[in-house]
Order: C-alpha cells, then structure tokens, then sequence
C-alpha cells in the first residue's frame, strides 16, 4: 500500500532498531532498555517518531503501523502532529476472528537467507523446502510466535489498544474493515493520500 500510495510505512520497531544501528543518543538509550529486557518508554519512542516526521520524505503521507497501541501513545501523536500542521486522517481496524489470528502467527515462517515470508498452511513455497525467491533452504520463526503469545498479545490489545478506537472514533477516523478478504483492495478504497494509523 505504502508503495501504491506513495507513502513511507514505518513501524516504532524499525524506528528503534534503526536508532539502535545508528548508535544515537536515543538509541543507546533504547539498546540499554531493550538489552535489560524492559519496554522503551513512550517518551523515547515519541522523540524517535519526532525525529522521523521532521524527515522530507515524510511530507507525501505516512502509515504507522502498530501505533499508537494505547489512549497515551494516540494523544502524543497528535500533538506531536499539530505542531506541524498535520493530524491523523484515517484509522483502519483489520477484524479478524481471535482464532484466526492466532493460526496466522503460530504458522508463520520466513527465509533466513532472504528474509521471505511465508505460512504453513496459507502461503507455501512452489518447492517444499525452498524459498521460491532466493532459493534459500534455512528458515526461521519468531520466538514468540507461540500460542501463549498471541493470547497474551490479544489480551493486551483488548485492554490497550481497542480503546485507541474509541479516542478517534468523534474525530471520524475510524474505518473497520474485514481483515480476512480482500484486504488491500478494501485498505485502498478507504485510504487518501494523507497520513494513516493502522492499529
């Protein structure tokens, strides 16, 4: 979508893992935090996203994904906004079934030589074993690409992010969309070229 829109998708995982490639002061301070095994604070992250809008290639629209995740993050963001003139357009929930989801993260896998993604059941390789794009033959899962994480992680959206709905529903941002079927076509029919949360 990002690439049909003309738009830069990022997510506050790349910002970070970018900070903490570049060595800056924000990312040593995440590095420490993330080696400790503690979450980045969202004063942390609000300074890396400030540093990443204030970029040129922004301008055109952006889409986050994954953030805001909760009532806090969603305020920040758009005061982080408003001092340059620009506010959240559109917010696109993805419904989709709990057990669903769950079978969408338990089965996913990608390539280690390539980094392709695929799924068990949903999107296999031509060749069993042989990733159809770098013909690599190693692959890898997400550690927390369990079971016990996905219910942990839906607990957590119920009782964090699902409320960011409701912080922009008054604004008239909120588009829900059935995250099963014809998910891009449906994305694009919702989204302008403006800036675009995705929680």
């Amino acid at each position: 979508m990002a690439d049909e829109l003309g738009y830069i998708q990022f997510s506050t995982g790349d910002l970070l893992r970018s900070a903490v490639e570049a060595q800056s002061t924000l990312g040593l301070i995440a590095k420490a935090t993330m080696e400790a095994g503690g979450l980045v604070s969202d004063d942390v992250v609000h300074a890396l996203l400030k540093e990443r809008l204030a970029e040129p290639d922004t301008q055109a629209g952006v889409i986050f994904d994954g953030y805001p995740r909760t009532v806090a993050q969603a305020k920040a963001l758009d005061l982080l906004l408003k001092q340059s003139g620009q506010r959240v357009e559109k917010v696109v929930e993805l419904k989709v079934n709990d057990d669903d989801l769950g079978e969408r993260n338990t089965g996913r896998h990608t390539y280690a030589d390539c980094g392709e993604g695929y799924h068990i059941r949903f999107t296999r390789p031509k060749l069993e074993g042989v990733c159809d794009v770098c013909g690599g033959k190693r692959f890898k899962r997400r550690a927390d690409d369990t079971a016990e994480t996905v219910r942990t992680r839906l607990s957590e959206y119920y009782e964090q992010t699902l409320p960011v709905l409701s912080y922009y529903v008054p604004k008239g941002a909120v588009n829900t969309l059935d995250g099963a079927d014809e998910v891009f076509a449906n994305l694009l029919s919702v989204v302008s070229p403006k800036s675009t949360v995705d929680t």
